[in-house]
């Protein structure tokens, strides 16, 4: 069986690269399988700091669900409705094991990101896209529901263009996702992968303790009230670690820390 995601470790910094170009790197099963496989391997190897996720080609990011798989499976069963996706006994998504993955994961957009593929941008912190990609929710043009980008993209973007976009299944490009706040940087496609690890391996120098705590604090408190948010506290504290008593003698005699994660 091909390797539909390849995962690939770099210093501090793994790559996550869906490898399906002939379908645009569409999400059948195989490929989601990857994807929850490889951030399990994010989530708990400690040598991992920063993750990337990019897709293979030039074409396509991630075109979404694969919808030939679908038609295929949905040939052999009954149409029904519920229990719905998302439901909190769901198993982890290629999205949601991304966004709980609580170190920074920065999306490095190749061309057409849409329907679950956008939603896979969305799940990450950071999205750099390059100048050929393309954004776009297209679940109501092919009967599907956007379940994590109609809760999550009103975070990222104005909430009523998040709800044109989720409504007309319309794409925008790269430029209009620079000026909404969708993406954070538009470079040329030679430049991608390499402004994506530039930021990643700066990210990667800085303390994993904080890294995870500013992560998991960002995640959890989406939604809640400034002053529970303030309170909320969750994950390993920074404060009394050794990487914080390293982080100020560093600062004190002017050298780079050596970080232990603890």
């Amino acid at each position: 069986m091909p390797d539909y995601v390849l995962y690939e470790q770099r210093g501090a910094v793994a790559y996550v690269t869906l490898n399906r170009p002939e379908r645009m790197n569409a999400l059948g099963h195989e490929v989601r399988k990857g994807l929850i496989d490889a951030f399990c391997k994010v989530r708990y190897d400690p040598s991992v700091r920063v993750a990337v996720i990019t897709g293979a080609g030039d074409r396509a990011f991630c075109a979404g669900g694969d919808l030939k798989e679908h038609k295929e499976l949905f040939a052999k069963k009954s149409y029904r409705v519920g229990p719905d996706y998302g439901a909190l006994d769901e198993p982890p998504n290629s999205s949601t094991i991304v966004i709980e993955t609580y170190k920074p994961v920065i999306a490095a957009v190749n061309g057409y990101a849409l329907a679950g593929g956008c939603e896979l941008a969305l799940a990450c912190d950071i999205r750099i896209a390059s100048e050929n990609a393309s954004f776009g929710l297209t679940e109501v043009k092919v009967g599907r529901g956007a379940n994590f980008a109609s809760v999550m993209l009103q975070y990222v973007i104005p909430r009523g263009l998040a709800m044109e976009m989720l409504f007309t299944g319309n794409h925008i490009s790269a430029q209009e996702a620079l000026r909404v706040g969708l993406v954070n940087r538009v470079v040329p496609l030679p430049e991608l992968l390499p402004t994506a690890s530039g930021l990643a391996e700066q990210i990667a120098k800085n303390a994993p303790v904080s890294l995870r705590r500013i992560k998991e604090l960002s995640v959890k408190s989406l939604g809640s009230p400034l002053f529970f948010a303030l309170k909320m506290a969750p994950g390993p504290s920074p404060y009394e670690t050794s990487d914080a008593r390293e982080g100020a003698g560093a600062f004190a005699e002017k050298r780079p820390a050596s970080w232990k994660g603890e």
